[in-house]
């Protein structure tokens, strides 16, 4: 019988948490968790999903898609309109790198530390 897992959080590493919890906070509409701090920042969903985001010294953004440096985590989201998203998101601070191998299916963008993530239309 496989285990049952449930994700109930996602952390990724960065230089500044509070800075890119505001960054995901704009992007998906999670809240704030009330103990964020400058070491570590979360954000929370109603259905309890968790994002957080911890302080790392010396932290080195990865690299798209050179992987010097590897992606370390990726997250995906679907959103209703591609356009509008990466229109909107590129105003919070995200970066389209010029690498984008999913064609019309799904797009690469960056975010503030340099972690990749990917949209998908029909959310």
């Amino acid at each position: 019988m496989p285990l049952k897992m449930r994700l109930t959080a996602i952390t990724l590493d960065c230089a500044d948490p509070v800075e890119l919890a505001a960054f995901y906070r704009e992007a998906t509409g999670f809240e704030p968790h009330p103990k964020s701090d400058g070491d570590f920042a979360g954000l929370t969903r109603e259905d309890g999903l968790f994002i957080g985001f911890q302080r790392v010294d010396d932290y080195r953004a990865p690299q798209w898609p050179d992987r010097v440096a590897p992606q370390q985590v990726h997250l995906d989201f679907a959103v209703a309109d591609l356009d509008e998203a990466e229109r909107l998101l590129l105003e919070l601070g995200a970066v389209k790198p010029a690498c984008q191998p999913g064609g019309d299916r799904w797009r690469v963008f960056l975010d503030p530390a340099g972690h990749p993530f990917c949209l998908t239309g029909g959310g």
